[in-house]
């Protein structure tokens, strides 16, 4: 077990990774915080690859996560960014509890749910989506969210007080989730987490990084390399065998890293699927 001091000292390890101060909680540093969770740390699979190659089933604890961002530019998946980032809120001090969201299956996302001035706003770094603001739950219409050829709409409250967001890829609806308000354990994901490093999983058969920036984003979403700046979005198509330097360069994910990493793919899967 951590001590409280311990901890305190992997919080602001944490913090100065986001290259941020401690205050105290409000909606302007909810806001802070979010944007540069989202900027710091990618979305990406790398990292789970490595994992899975270790036999792993669970996410890494909190000190190897902050490890492969300070030194290999990783972030992780939902299961990781979205708990750990519930961690840091709580430990600064928010009102905040950690939520499972359903898509095709039930739990398979979790998002922070933080009451601020009796407001609720959904904070969701590990959606490989531009949230770089908490969302207001208190909709009476939509809120809309767009990135090159992305877009995002989160719908008000339904009668049984869960958010719905629906994500588009140019002009199509690919992705939902639902957002459920109770709070939740995250021990309770277990079974979810152990299943998304099956063979079959989603993420162990497929490459997606996904990094934003104040005014952007850039993706590789396995053979398709995205990149959107100030409104004007550019594709690439690119081979298997340049993924390594492209990640390292585009990324800074070491080259040396990827290539183990991807060594396992065969079949690519298309996430958007």
């Amino acid at each position: 077990m951590h001590t409280m001091t311990d901890k305190r000292i992997i919080f602001d390890k944490y913090l100065s990774l986001l290259e941020q101060k401690r205050e105290a909680p409000s909606v302007e540093y909810l806001h802070k915080i979010v944007k540069s969770h989202l900027i710091k740390i990618p979305f990406e699979n790398i990292s789970k690859l490595l994992l899975k190659q270790k036999n792993a089933t669970t996410i890494p604890d909190l000190v190897q996560y902050l490890e492969g961002i300070e030194k290999y530019n990783f972030g992780g998946t939902c299961y990781s960014n979205n708990y750990y980032l519930y961690l840091l809120l709580q430990h600064l001090g928010f009102e905040v509890k950690l939520c499972g969201c359903d898509m095709k299956n039930p739990d398979v996302h979790l998002i922070s749910i933080v009451t601020i001035d009796n407001r609720e706003f959904i904070v969701d770094g590990g959606y490989a989506a531009p949230f770089l603001e908490p969302m207001p739950r208190d909709l009476k219409t939509d809120y809309v969210i767009e990135l090159g050829n992305e877009q995002y709409i989160l719908k008000p409250k339904n009668d049984e007080e869960k958010s719905h967001l629906e994500q588009y890829h140019n002009g199509e609806l690919k992705h939902w989730y639902t957002a459920k308000p109770q709070s939740r354990n995250f021990d309770e994901f277990e079974k979810v987490i152990r299943d998304s490093y099956a063979d079959k999983a989603m993420f162990m058969n497929a490459i997606l990084i996904t990094r934003f920036f104040e005014n952007g984003s850039i993706v590789l979403r396995n053979l398709n390399l995205t990149e959107t700046i100030d409104g004007k979005t550019s594709a690439a198509k690119i081979v298997f065998e340049e993924i390594p330097e492209l990640v390292n360069n585009k990324f800074g994910i070491p080259a040396e890293l990827v290539r183990k990493a991807i060594s396992k793919l065969s079949e690519l899967k298309d996430t958007l699927s």
